[in-house]
Formats: structure tokens, C-alpha cells, sequence
């Protein structure tokens, strides 16, 4: 229930934040679960987090700040997107730092995991759908190209959680999350590309800061 539960706020503060903030400095505000997903490992499934992954995650944090500021620093320039994306950053590791223990103990499956967590969501989010805008939310139902988009996201989402539960499965969550990390070069690429978004010198820069802690972290989980 609690995992259900959490990734329903989730997928939808994720896309409300990304609205609201954009692809790039969106990508870049989620990229900072490292820090979180540190600290609730070593909290709740009780793995090793040293100093210095501890200190370098602040170091990804002040990459962060210096991208989204655009070297400013003024933390008053945080939009509402990113607010929102910073909540979704705490929530999201609690729920797979219980997934995880779940797998570890072998109470539940990958698979099952993933049914059920979205059996939850499904009755939550279907149930509000149609409370606040039932009429405006029907029509989309009625035209048939929709059902493509939705059928393409709904194989797109469930394969990915299909892989991420398998994943963590094998690894530490805080190594899995670290590896998920460089999607956000990825996702600069596209949204430059196809989203005309304006990829500036303090976003390469915050970048460059994110990957190298990021690097760091990974090679003191290796040692």
C-alpha cells in the first residue's frame, strides 16, 4: 500500500514539475535522488554509505544549483516545477528503498511488485480522473488516435519498471540510482533537439559538476 501509494504522487509530480520546469532542468533536479536514495538506503535497507559519497552528493547538489540559477545562486529563481520535483526527489527512493527490501527478503517478485503497485495507482488515479474534470477527460477517450499514445506509454512505462525492479534486484539501490543518473545527458540532447529548449554554459557546467560526483560515488561503491 505504502509503495502503491508513493508512486502515485510520483508519475504525477513528475509531470506537473516537468511542465512547469522543463526537460533540462528537470532532468537535472531528479538527477539529485542520489543524495536521497543514499540516505534512505543507509537508513532503512542498511547499506554502507561513506563520507565521501555523502559529501559529493551535496557536490552534485551545488552543480545543480549553479545550472538552474544560471550561476546566480539566488535560490528565489526555483520555480514552482522545481519545487515540485524537489518533493517528488524525497519521496520516490523511500518507496523503492521498501521495494527493495521486499526482493531482498524474496517476499515478492519483480513482477508482482510492479502489478500491484500499479493495480494501486490505477484505482487512485482513475477514481480522481473523472471526479474534477469528468467531462473534459471522456472526450479523450473518444478519438482513437489517443488510444496509440496511450498503449505506447503504457508498454514504455511498464517494460521500464519491468527492467528498474530487475535491476535493483541484482545491485544496491544507491548504485542503481547512480547509473541512471547519466540519462540526464540523454535528456538534454533530445529536449534541445526536438523541445527547442535553450541548453545555456552554467547548464554544462552544473552538468559536468553532476557526472564527476556522480563518478565519485560510483568508485567508492566499487572500493
Amino acid at each position: 500500500m505504502v509503495i502503491g501509494v508513493i508512486f502515485t504522487v510520483v508519475p504525477a509530480f513528475n509531470f506537473l514539475g516537468l511542465e512547469l520546469a522543463g526537460a533540462i532542468n528537470g532532468s537535472l533536479v531528479l538527477k539529485t535522488r542520489i543524495l536521497f536514495t543514499l540516505l534512505f538506503g543507509f537508513i532503512i535497507l542498511k547499506e554502507k554509505v561513506t563520507k565521501l559519497q555523502m559529501l559529493f552528493s551535496f557536490v552534485l547538489f551545488f552543480g545543480l544549483t549553479i545550472a538552474i540559477t544560471q550561476g546566480s545562486f539566488n535560490l528565489l529563481e526555483f520555480n514552482f516545477g522545481i519545487i515540485i520535483l524537489l518533493i517528488n526527489v524525497i519521496i520516490s527512493p523511500i518507496g523503492h528503498s521498501f521495494a527493495k527490501s521486499l526482493l531482498d527478503r524474496s517476499e515478492i517478485t519483480s513482477f508482482q511488485i510492479i502489478v500491484i503497485r500499479n493495480l494501486i495507482s490505477f484505482i487512485i488515479l482513475f477514481s480522481t480522473y473523472f471526479l474534477f474534470f469528468p467531462l473534459e477527460n471522456i472526450k479523450l477517450f473518444l478519438d482513437p488516435i489517443n488510444y496509440f499514445w496511450f498503449i505506447l506509454m503504457g508498454f514504455n512505462y511498464g517494460f521500464g519498471l519491468l527492467f528498474w525492479y530487475k535491476t535493483i534486484s541484482y545491485l544496491e539501490i544507491g548504485k542503481a540510482m547512480i547509473i541512471m543518473s547519466f540519462t540526464t545527458i540523454v535528456t538534454t540532447i533530445l529536449a534541445s533537439a526536438f523541445l527547442g529548449e535553450y541548453f545555456t554554459y552554467f547548464h554544462i557546467i552544473g552538468m559536468i559538476i553532476m557526472i564527476f560526483s556522480t563518478i565519485i560515488i560510483i568508485k567508492q561503491k566499487k572500493e
